[in-house]
């Protein structure tokens, strides 16, 4: 069993959009990471500082926003002493700051579903792909072999080729007279992972690579997906090879012609999409009101004596990427009021955070 990764999902970071406007992006939140001396302490991929927890080594697709705003709460008194021994001035971050770091934290540490390439050469049969598309040589004019298939390296890039080409490749079908293969999430990323580990193909590495920071979602109304789309996309725990795959098996019922996208495109487009189910809330504005008591927050934001801020009112006030801007701002004072009130440091796991943040939205 091999594990395939999505290489640019660090390219598709750029351009991310969170609640209330805010854009993230992930070059901006690694250069973040460094100069606001995160590094000193927390590690990468092993490169870093040992003293805190390595920011890669929890490897899943569970590791949402609720999840990363509610781990950084729960130890933020124990990072903040940690910076004070070793003086390190600690940041103060601004919802922008928040959300490239955000973007760079996904982009380390999203990693797609396992892959087979023993089933994934099946597929690569039984889908027809072997009647045109030989290992070493072409059987299907037109037909590359796969190993000239230098977007093997980058999984978006091959699904851009795969959108581009679907017009020929259904021509092609229809010579043949084979019907369109529909291909699942799963299917794809196995006859990825078969197609990697050729002989032939195994010289093309992955590259991580940053695209220009622009909007998804200012795309897909240009390319006119809208307007069939209407804006709606309805997905709930899809990787980017799921999407990738439901956007070849709608190829043949799309407007013709389909509109062309550069490998740019399909990455901002693409990670549009899948932001928008990663980034949106979850919570329960009800438990979130129990949340709010059971953790005492109104014994300061109810009490204007106690000099806690307002809090903001309007939807979409509050955001995982907002509770991360307002624990490192607003924080350490917070921390001391409480010792002083002797009121213990919330802690939540993330369904409270997402249940608290729907709370304060609904005030």
């Amino acid at each position: 069993m091999q594990t395939f990764r999505i290489v640019a999902l660090c390219a598709v970071a750029a351009g991310w959009v969170w609640a209330g406007g805010v854009t993230g992006d992930a070059k901006r939140g690694e250069q973040l990471f460094r100069t606001e001396q995160c590094v000193q302490c927390h590690s990468v991929g092993g490169h870093g500082g040992g003293s805190a927890p390595d920011l890669t080594r929890r490897i899943d697709r569970d590791y949402t926003p609720a999840v990363m705003t509610s781990l950084m709460w729960n130890h933020a008194p124990a990072m903040w002493q940690a910076m004070e021994k070793q003086n390190i001035t600690r940041p103060s971050l601004d919802a922008n700051a928040a959300a490239d770091l955000f973007a760079y934290f996904v982009s380390a540490r999203y990693f797609e579903k396992p892959g087979d390439a023993g089933r994934g050469k099946a597929v690569f049969t039984a889908k027809h792909c072997a009647e045109c598309h030989g290992i070493t040589d072409s059987k299907f004019p037109g037909a590359p072999p796969v190993a000239k298939w230098e977007s093997l390296a980058d999984p978006v890039i091959l699904a851009q080729q795969m959108w581009n080409h679907s017009s020929a490749m259904r021509q092609a079908f229809a010579a043949k007279k084979l019907a369109w293969s529909q291909l699942s999430g799963q299917e794809l990323t196995d006859l990825l992972v078969y197609l990697q580990n050729l002989p032939e193909t195994k010289a093309l590495t992955g590259t991580f690579a940053f695209t220009p920071s622009q909007p998804g979602e200012k795309l897909v109304a240009d390319k006119g997906c809208n307007g069939c789309h209407s804006g709606n996309w309805a997905l709930r725990n899809q990787t980017l090879t799921d999407i990738a795959a439901d956007m070849w098996n709608h190829s043949p019922s799309m407007k013709q012609p389909a509109p062309q996208l550069t490998p740019d495109e399909m990455h901002q487009i693409l990670g549009y999409i899948w932001a928008r189910q990663y980034f949106r809330g979850q919570g329960n504005a009800e438990h979130g009101k129990k949340v709010f008591a059971d953790k005492s927050c109104g014994s300061c934001h109810n009490d204007p004596s106690s000099g806690a801020p307002k809090l903001a009112k309007g939807k979409d006030a509050y955001s995982d990427i907002t509770m991360v801007s307002v624990l490192w701002q607003h924080g350490p004072n917070m921390l001391d009021r409480m010792k002083q009130r002797k009121i213990a440091w919330p802690r939540f796991n993330a369904q409270q955070m997402s249940d608290l943040i729907a709370y304060l939205n609904s005030l």
